[in-house]
């Protein structure tokens, strides 16, 4: 990791750049998939996964046979700790539920916000390296929750062209029937558009790397609704001179195997301690699995020394990461000088490890900036908050006078007469 001693504020947002393809060939690259799946349907599809599955498959709905058989395999442990990180993550979602209210703007005049559930959802559960089963629990649950009638997911085939068997128990526990092994930019499409195989939805939500990513948001143009956009995992640590370099290093390395592409930045006002995270970084990645994948992602980490822990949080929310740690002495109390971040994890026992699998909340989070503006997914990323009015006469005539001068002033007489006509009205 590179480390950086009080760099001047204008150089920030160049050293602070994500890891990421040119942006102009990945455009190129998605959008003639895009068009291709558009235009052929589940032969571009299988197509497609002859060049990018490692087990090339033609019939990409899972059969419930298939559900049940791969489902079998998931040992007992593995599938009690998946129950038990389902009752959570419901709990929490659960929680955000919220009663309409209505409220009486004037005399005679209601106004209140009903939660719609969006009818067809597209889960996207990505693959790659690992299957990532977890983020299939973060948006199966909220869905459900929610009440969509129509819940389509896409996973990439395993090296058997098989769905993971983790992915299949949780198919199975919570009763989706549209299950299918449609991977990448591909899948987006396919969910957008429709082929004979997949059904076309309403909304996609899930993460994904910079294909999946691209795909979401060059489809959003077309009128896609996304949940954000969620590319390649990344972490900041802010840490005071009393934090736990053994700790910090262990999160910073979870981050750092998910993929090459990963960024892991740490701040803090100590020396000592930035010394200390690397060294620790350096001996723990040395038997991890996945140590080829986090060596990669750790050339494109910094280690930032700064003079003071108020600097460390300006520059961390000028950066908006997906993952804010917070391991400071007063994490608490430090939390309210977050303004940026999609999810922010207190004190030195809240490893990001938690909230990836089990605390409960949502771990489908928006990257590469994007939390100045986005949230991460919660029960209101499946619903549509439609509002409702009504007015009696009485409201009308009270507010008669308003509408008409507003109507008239923006020269629509038609809106005006819409009004008068009614009040006018004896019947």
């Amino acid at each position: 990791m590179i480390q950086y001693i009080n760099p001047q504020k204008d150089t920030w947002n160049s050293l602070l750049q994500r890891p990421q393809m040119d942006r102009e060939q990945l455009e190129q690259q998605v959008s003639e998939i895009l068009a291709t799946v558009k235009r052929e349907g589940d032969e571009a599809l299988s197509y497609y996964s002859r060049i990018f599955d490692p087990s090339p498959v033609s019939n990409f709905k899972v059969t419930p046979a298939e559900i049940a058989s791969q489902a079998a395999q998931v040992p007992l442990n593995l599938q009690e700790a998946i129950d038990q990180a389902a009752i959570n993550i419901n709990k929490f979602h659960e929680s955000q539920r919220v009663s309409p209210e209505r409220t009486e703007t004037a005399e005679g005049v209601s106004c209140w916000r009903k939660s719609i559930p969006i009818e067809r959802v597209g889960l996207y559960v990505p693959g790659g390296s690992v299957p990532l089963f977890s983020s299939f629990l973060m948006l199966v649950i909220p869905a459900r929750l929610a009440g969509c009638e129509k819940v389509v997911v896409c996973t990439p085939p395993n090296s058997q062209g098989n769905v993971e068997p983790t992915i299949a128990y949780i198919a199975q526990k919570f009763g989706i029937k549209s299950l299918f092994k449609v991977g990448g930019a591909q899948a987006i499409a396919a969910m957008t558009y429709g082929t004979n195989s997949l059904p076309k939805v309403d909304k996609i939500l899930g993460p994904g790397n910079q294909y999946v990513t691209a795909a979401k948001q060059l489809l959003q143009r077309e009128g896609l609704a996304i949940d954000m956009p969620a590319g390649p995992s990344e972490v900041l640590v802010i840490a005071d001179e009393g934090a736990n370099a053994s700790f910090i290093a262990a999160d910073l390395l979870s981050q750092a195997e998910h993929g090459p592409d990963s960024q892991v930045i740490l701040c803090t006002p100590s020396t000592a301690l930035a010394t200390a995270v690397t060294d620790e970084i350096s001996k723990q990645i040395a038997d991890l699995p996945r140590k080829p994948i986090a060596e990669k992602s750790l050339e494109n980490s910094k280690v930032f020394v700064l003079r003071d822990l108020e600097t460390c949080f300006e520059l961390s929310n000028y950066y908006a990461p997906e993952h804010l740690i917070l391991a400071t002495q007063n994490s608490e109390k430090d939390a309210g000088k977050v303004k940026n971040a999609g999810s922010v994890f207190l004190g030195q026992y809240s490893c990001e490890t938690a909230g990836d699998y089990a605390s409960g909340t949502n771990h489908t989070l928006p990257t590469n900036g994007c939390a100045r503006g986005y949230s991460g997914v919660s029960l209101d990323s499946f619903v549509k908050k439609v509002s409702f009015q009504k007015l009696s006469k009485q409201g009308l005539e009270n507010l008669g006078n308003t509408l008409l001068t507003l109507a008239r002033a923006e020269g629509l007489e038609a809106h005006a007469r819409a009004v008068s006509i009614r009040l006018n009205d004896n019947a």
